[in-house]
């Protein structure tokens, strides 16, 4: 497949890739509920010592157990996760919402590394990059041919350590070099501006630690510009997820107290719990309630939610539990799909497992995993239609994901193989390829202009051509 025709979504520099929602860390694993098989532990015990004592060269025994560990975990699904010591960190950075870097949001275009936004206050944001510059090569390394995570990990490094990155700025057709201290960069998850007088929007890009206190002071700064503020987009496209509580902390704050927004499924009694719109549910430990201080009338001020194939986990919820309970509309396409929950439990003082424990359910009862939520208006991503969606993964494309009941992936990939040939064959006709898409938020977002058509009661242009991909058959779990 032509370069050209990858797609990268949008990442906060350093973020952990994936969606996930984490429900809780905990020291101790969970001992096991039945006797261990012996036959097949003796022979993973005989594998240890033939590749100790065989291979072509000497292996450390530490590196064996943590691969074997490893090995057991990603054959379960493809969300549950063994982490070292290295991975275990990265981890805990992209809940947070810090790591060391540069500060940049970035993208892909052409095989060079796009800046999509420089955070604010950031060495970037210092060093004058802008939205648009394009990065050509990290120290002496060329960008073109690296993977948008091989990019990320040549920028991050150690707190006041330098590195060089050669940025072409097309505004000005100059290339020029930039020498960059990397800091601790506290990312911004939650952006937000008065579109127009009486309308805003406000972007959730992950659910980290400080989402919902964003969120909620993005609101207050919203309210003080706009008091009669008469409609809102909250704008979920490309999240992946992140913590559970601050799903249920946003739903919160548009929906009556004590409506349920979440509930949860699995093997274990911890993992069977319905989760509402109280701060009990949502507060950490004696902390203060962020939403407390938010206008009254946010809980009845028309919403609408935008969402795309990259909303996953937390951003669902969100979704279905606003759609359930009819305040919000739904605009946009099919979401990722990802209705599993992931409990981190910690084995030691730098290792964890990630491990799948539940399923979650929209207030109605619906099964998310591998299906997603279906818009109320399908939209293009652009007025000349979709550029990208056909190439877009989503859950029922990974191996090993979660069944909602008897699946038919070889039709499913058929049909995704399908699509993007068609997709390839057409702009192989054209004379350039496909255009970027346009910022989300920017005067040029078609989406984001549908949904501002729709809060005004305008008409508004959906899709012709989108249509529902249909799910497994239901799930005979109950919530």
């Amino acid at each position: 497949m032509s370069s050209r025709l990858k797609v990268a979504g949008w990442v906060a520099l350093g973020a952990v890739a994936g969606a996930l929602t984490t429900m809780q860390l905990q020291a101790n694993a969970r001992s096991s509920l039945s006797p261990l098989p012996l036959e097949e532990m003796q022979q993973l015990a005989a594998v240890f010592g033939l590749v100790k004592a065989e291979y072509v060269e000497a292996v450390d025994e530490k590196k064996l157990i943590n691969d074997a560990i490893g090995g057991m975990v990603s054959g379960l699904d493809p969300h549950s996760q063994f982490f070292d010591k290295k991975t275990f960190k990265e981890f805990r950075e992209g809940t947070s919402g810090k790591f060391v870097g540069v500060g940049i949001e970035i993208g892909m275009e052409d095989g060079l590394v796009k800046i999509v936004s420089p955070i604010e206050g950031s060495p970037a944001f210092r060093a004058g990059l802008k939205s648009g510059d394009l990065i050509s090569r990290i120290d002496d390394t060329a960008v073109r041919g690296l993977s948008i995570d091989q990019a990320v990990k040549k920028m991050r490094g150690d707190p006041a350590t330098k590195v060089s990155l050669t940025i072409y700025r097309k505004a000005e057709n100059r290339t020029f070099p930039v020498t960059i201290m990397r800091e601790e960069i506290k990312v911004q998850s939650v952006r937000s501006k008065v579109i127009e007088p009486g309308y805003a929007w406000l972007r959730i890009s992950q659910f980290q630690d400080r989402t919902v206190d964003d969120f909620a002071k993005k609101l207050e700064e919203i309210y003080k510009q706009e008091p009669n503020l008469k409609g809102l987009v909250l704008d979920l496209r490309n999240d992946p997820g992140g913590l559970l509580d601050g799903a249920i902390a946003v739903s919160a704050a548009f929906l009556p107290r004590n409506v349920e927004v979440v509930s949860t499924n699995g093997q274990i009694a911890e993992s069977k719990a319905s989760y509402k719109a109280t701060p009990e549910d949502y507060r950490r430990r004696a902390s203060d309630d962020p939403l407390k201080r938010l206008p009254a009338a946010l809980k009845n001020v028309p919403l609408v939610v935008l969402v795309n194939e990259g909303s996953a986990s937390a951003s669902e919820i969100v979704a279905g539990a606003l759609q359930d309970h009819k305040r919000a509309t739904i605009m946009g396409a099919q979401t990722f799909g990802k209705g599993s929950v992931q409990t981190v439990r910690q084995l030691g003082p730098e290792t964890a497992l990630k491990i799948t424990t539940a399923r979650y359910y929209t207030p109605n009862g619906r099964a998310i995993q591998a299906k997603g939520i279906v818009p109320d208006v399908l939209l293009d991503e652009t007025a000349e239609g979709n550029v990208f969606a056909a190439l877009r993964m989503r859950e029922a494309d990974l191996e090993k994901h979660l069944n909602n009941g008897p699946e038919d992936n070889e039709a499913r990939q058929k049909a995704r193989e399908e699509a993007r040939a068609k997709l390839e064959a057409e702009y192989a006709k054209r004379a350039e390829p496909p255009k970027p898409l346009p910022e989300f938020g920017s005067a040029e977002d078609f989406p984001l202009v549908q949904a501002l058509n729709q809060l005004k009661g305008q008409p508004v242009i959906a899709s012709k051509t989108a249509v529902e991909r249909k799910a497994e058959a239901p799930s005979t779990t109950t919530p």
